[in-house]
């Protein structure tokens, strides 16, 4: 892969109403972030490790797990409607120099380094702009619809149903893991355009995103079996 120079950005705003202080509520003796950070300083491409944050006890908690909090961000980028986008155009405004720019979302705690590695050497070899990270649907779009007002159902997509799942193409998400940038082109672009991305696929296993406290007991429960094992 060609020498670039790579930003590993954390997004992790103070205020969250679905899970309190989820950034740093603790997940098998350890705050929620640090996964994520430890994942990110292990990357062999990821020169640099930042948090953009508003909120000080994450600064010092992120600062003591390694990564470096160079700027805080300001409180209109850090509401419940604040853009990912505008988050990371924030970061690059603030700390320039970086070829790509990775976001790693702290909801993502099991997203691997390879993970990370894989989907920037993806996105270098593509050249494509833009690589995001997917997993497959459990469920598949074909078989779901609204309720019309007679109570009868509609069907989401147009088309013939198939009768069985063997019939139809896997579908994918995106699962909020990993997010690998062109940076010229992200700045250029202002968003992310997933029209310009290729997927980079992650085992179900590995794509849990946390937003609420069931997803919390889940996560506890698997790290104890693997403790266990």
């Amino acid at each position: 892969m060609k020498k670039s120079k790579v930003l590993g950005l954390i997004p992790a705003r103070g205020g969250s109403k679905g899970l309190p202080r989820k950034n740093i509520r603790l997940l098998a003796g350890r705050p929620l972030i640090s996964w994520t950070i430890n994942s990110a300083l292990k990357s062999k491409y990821i020169n640099s490790v930042v948090v953009s944050t508003e909120d000080r006890e994450i600064a010092d908690i992120s600062k003591k797990c390694g990564a470096e909090v160079p700027f805080f961000r300001p409180k209109k980028l850090s509401q419940d409607k604040s853009l990912r986008n505008e988050v990371v155009l924030h970061a690059l405004n603030s700390i320039k120099g970086f070829d790509y720019v990775v976001l790693l979302q702290p909801t993502s705690p099991l997203r691997r380094t390879i993970d990370i590695d894989q989907s920037i050497e993806l996105c270098v070899k593509s050249e494509m702009p833009f690589c995001v990270s997917v997993t497959k649907a459990e469920k598949n779009p074909y078989w779901m619809f609204t309720i019309k007002k007679n109570g009868g159902l509609s069907s989401i997509l147009s088309g013939q149903i198939p009768n069985r799942r063997q019939d139809v193409e896997p579908i994918y998400i995106l699962n909020g893991a990993v997010y690998v940038t062109d940076v010229k082109w992200l700045i250029k672009q202002k968003n992310y355009v997933y029209s310009e991305a290729t997927a980079y696929e992650m085992p179900v296993e590995y794509s849990v995103d946390i937003d609420n406290e069931n997803d919390i007991q889940y996560l506890e429960y698997i790290c104890s079996s693997e403790k266990q094992v």
